[in-house]
């Protein structure tokens, strides 16, 4: 995509600090962190989102998330860590080219403190289990 801004990172464009590449994911950090270290894992082909990903391409940025991830906590010192992907405007993805957060995590840092979750309502649990069986 000529006006993603990933994308004009993968072809050099735009410069980034480059933690890791290879023939399928680039990965570096992001210029806005949650905490240092917190970096980004793309596709180097444009996908909007996990969606379109193909299997082996999803393997590669999974597999590069990992390593990053350990070098990270240990340059860090950091914890803990979290994996995040964010699919569409709705679920806070900004840029449309699929991308992982490897986010180092310190106690009291403040970044996702809590889990709203709420139980389901009666009945619910059981039709959203068969609707998603059915899609699979």
């Amino acid at each position: 995509m000529e006006d993603c801004i990933f994308c004009k990172i993968i072809r050099g464009e735009i410069p980034c600090a480059k933690l890791y590449e290879d023939a399928q994911v680039l990965c570096f950090l992001d210029i806005n962190p949650i905490n240092p270290g917190h970096a980004l894992v793309i596709t180097k082909k444009h996908y909007p989102t996990l969606f379109e990903v193909p299997t082996e391409e999803l393997k590669a940025c999974v597999a590069t998330a990992q390593k990053v991830a350990k070098a990270i906590c240990k340059a860090t010192g950091a914890p803990g860590l979290n994996l995040l992907q964010n699919n569409h405007r709705s679920a806070g993805q900004l840029i449309e080219h699929v991308h992982f957060h490897v986010i180092p995590r310190l106690p009291q840092d403040g970044f996702l403190t809590s889990w709203s979750g709420k139980p389901y309502p009666a009945n619910q649990l059981q039709q959203s289990l068969e609707k998603i069986r059915a899609e699979l």
